[in-house]
């Protein structure tokens, strides 16, 4: 069905604000599900579930266009995996940072498993089987929680100010904030902060940081142009650092970074550094990708990517001191970071560039090992080329986004190199975001011997 003014419209004319009834689709990457009005349009619903029938308000799009978007407003026939949404702010016009929170856990990890198939299939040319996959998102220690509950695992939340000083989220795809009193997925020790509680007048956006395994606490301030920070009080201790307009971060007071811990070490990382942002994901994540590697004595590795060193530690110290292990990072305060955190490590070089610029000035030849820890957008062909060249007997490829990964293991496989396994972790609870992990070898070894052993041994 359709408004009046729908059937009224120009041909150019927008469409938003109209509602159809139309049965939801399949998932699709990106926090929603699809669907088509009764003309044929396609359209990508966001607060609804694969199977159900709902109202659809448009909130994107012209009468000609390819697709549009919109919010689901009334559920007419819900999925036996609906729940009410345990946040108050989330759904239709509201905060933009949870993409399923009206989902059961179980059903959230199903959703996110059918998106990387579907990126592996049409991406990467592979069936699950085909990249050692077998099928599961794995939650994170402590995350699997009953339907009605949301584990609290974000470490690093990053509010945004409106006009009137309160701190919020943004609202899906727009400049708004949504103000909140509350954010149900930040860890306790951002939660503790009393961000929400407060007025900031004169900021832009503020990021909280909560370091997993020490008492660090940071917020990070952006000032609106012209503006002068507000005097900070919190509920606890905590360390000021600014963005300058030329977006470079500067001490206020305080440490001007964190004590993260994980992998038995602890790590610096500064002037709000990337770091992973559940509590559980660095740990985890060295773990997966040990147990994919195998590091063995006297090996030599890279880490591409490698921000405050995280994995270039954990390789350094499986190889021992006839090993050799060389970071590269893109981030000039990241890479000072990496230089620091692994000072007792004579045998770790960390770069500072670009991946693509800054290896093939090394010099480097070839790698028994390879970790690459991207952003979001993926390596790219031209990485994955320079990777491959160096032939390493396996490589630990770590992402955030699925399309990326399946891209990039397209590419892999042109060169010579397949999964040896694939796994998938829930690190980012009520979101649509995943991590994947692809440990890769070559192809030829498959083709001999078959897949090899499953992770954690040979």
């Amino acid at each position: 069905m359709s408004t009046d003014a729908s059937a009224g419209a120009a041909p150019s004319g927008s469409l938003t604000g109209e509602e159809y009834e139309v049965e939801v689709g399949p998932v699709a990457h990106g926090g929603h599900c699809v669907a088509r009005t009764p003309t044929g349009q396609v359209v990508f619903v966001r607060h609804t579930l694969p199977g159900e029938r709902v109202i659809v308000r448009i909130t994107e799009g012209h009468t000609g266009s390819r697709l549009l978007r919109g919010d689901a407003v009334r559920i007419l026939e819900p999925a036996k995996d609906r729940i009410e949404a345990p946040c108050p702010f989330s759904g239709p016009g509201k905060c933009g940072g949870c993409d399923w929170q009206h989902a059961k856990p179980g059903a959230q990890r199903r959703l996110k498993a059918e998106v990387l198939t579907e990126q592996l299939r049409r991406l990467a040319g592979m069936s699950p089987e085909e990249a050692g996959w077998d099928g599961t998102v794995e939650p994170a220690p402590g995350d699997k929680v009953p339907a009605g509950q949301v584990p609290a695992w974000r470490t690093r939340v990053q509010y945004a100010v409106d006009q009137e000083g309160r701190a919020g989220l943004r609202r899906h795809r727009s400049h708004e904030v949504q103000p909140v009193d509350h954010c149900p997925i930040a860890a306790e020790g951002v939660s503790e902060l009393g961000i929400e509680r407060r007025r900031w007048p004169g900021l832009a956006g503020i990021e909280a940081i909560a370091a997993t395994g020490s008492g660090d606490r940071q917020v990070v301030l952006t000032p609106r142009p012209g503006e002068r920070l507000p005097l900070v009080e919190l509920d606890r201790p905590v360390s000021v650092l600014r963005v300058a307009e030329d977006g470079g971060v500067h001490r206020v007071h305080g440490r001007p970074f964190v004590r993260e811990r994980a992998d038995k070490r602890t790590w610096r990382v500064g002037g709000g550094g990337f770091w992973q942002v559940h509590r559980e994901a660095a740990d985890l994540l060295v773990d997966a990708v040990m147990r994919g590697l195998l590091p063995r004595h006297g090996e030599t590795a890279l880490d591409l990517y490698c921000g405050a060193g995280l994995f270039a530690g954990a390789l350094a110290d499986r190889i021992g001191e006839s090993g050799a292990v060389l970071g590269i990072e893109s981030s000039r305060r990241a890479a000072e970071d990496a230089r620091r955190n692994l000072a007792d490590f004579p045998r770790v070089r960390i770069e500072h560039g670009t991946v693509e610029r800054v290896l093939p000035r090394t010099g480097i030849t070839e790698a028994d090992l390879v970790v690459l820890d991207p952003p979001r957008a993926g390596a790219g062909r031209r990485t994955v080329e320079q990777v491959a060249a160096l032939g390493p007997r396996r490589i630990a490829y770590v992402a955030c986004d699925p399309a990326a990964l399946a891209r990039d293991l397209g590419h892999f496989r042109e060169l010579g190199y397949v999964p040896r396994f694939l796994r998938a972790f829930d690190l980012f609870p009520m979101t649509h975001h995943m991590e994947c992990l692809a440990v890769l070898h070559p192809a030829q070894r498959g083709a001999q011997g078959g897949r090899g052993p499953e992770p954690g041994g040979e």
